[in-house]
């Protein structure tokens, strides 16, 4: 079972984005679903958010 993160910047810890590490993401107001994303796809994300 994935152990999900959410952002130290959620009011409160709630209604944010969670991520799993080698799972994806989902909402916390939806939790029993996720999106996919590869690790190759989240650290690319993380360098193109890094950069603005």
């Amino acid at each position: 079972m994935a152990t999900w993160r959410k952002s130290s910047y959620s009011p409160e810890q709630q209604d944010c984005v969670e991520v799993g590490r080698g799972v994806g993401i989902r909402d916390s107001k939806a939790p029993t679903t996720h999106l996919p994303v590869s690790d190759k796809a989240w650290s690319a994300f993380l360098a193109d958010v890094k950069t603005r």
